[in-house]
């Protein structure tokens, strides 16, 4: 479990795609806290580290998590928001984040508001049924209080400290993200009976 409080911004050191799936090599300076077979979250998405050595760790991403995240497109250099698991005893500083990628959005605009930055992104009707007014989301990883929400978009709004610890400070219009929608909105809908037809 994650809480989506990035601890740091490493870089992707290479991708080794093969018809199995992709193999991603990313450089950090966590390394010293993390060892093989320990989760990490990559923008997000929890990895497991499956190599660590020279201040990189290795990690096998599997065809659902190809097919659900933007981390079928990263390619070498790219920034990556990384966080490694909560521990029993640390502050819970952001909301419960699991890891488990729920899909894609877009970023479709940025404007400046004071010193913060607002977001938009589009994120489809799935996603969106999840999404409330000051409620929580992940956006690759980081977690993040929500402004608005549209019929096809919603806004966040970014602090300087997270525009300049994540890759969210370089992000762009057409910037594909990956989302994480708070996991007990999903419960609340599964326990409650199905509407009654009119």
């Amino acid at each position: 479990m994650f809480t989506g409080l990035v601890a740091d911004l490493g870089a992707i050191d290479a991708v080794d795609a093969t018809a199995d799936g992709v193999r991603l090599t990313v450089r950090t300076g966590l390394t010293g806290e993390l060892g093989e077979g320990d989760s990490v979250a990559v923008n997000g998405v929890c990895l497991t580290a499956t190599e660590v050595a020279g201040g990189a760790f290795r990690a096998d991403v599997m065809h659902e998590t190809l097919r659900r995240s933007s981390l079928a497109g990263v390619v070498s250099g790219d920034g990556v928001n990384l966080e490694l698991p909560l521990r029993a005893a640390d502050r819970m500083g952001g909301h419960v984040v699991q890891g488990h990628v729920d899909g894609i959005a877009t970023l479709l605009e940025r404007r400046e508001d004071g010193f913060a930055r607002i977001l938009v992104f589009e994120a489809s009707p799935e996603l969106l049924r999840y999404v409330v007014e000051k409620g929580s989301i992940a956006v690759d990883g980081v977690s993040l209080t929500v402004v608005s929400v549209g019929e096809d978009s919603f806004s966040v709004s970014l602090i300087p400290e997270t525009l300049e610890r994540t890759n969210l400070g370089a992000a762009a219009p057409g910037t594909l993200v990956n989302l994480e929608v708070d996991v007990l909105a999903k419960y609340v809908e599964r326990l409650m009976p199905p509407p009654v037809p009119r």
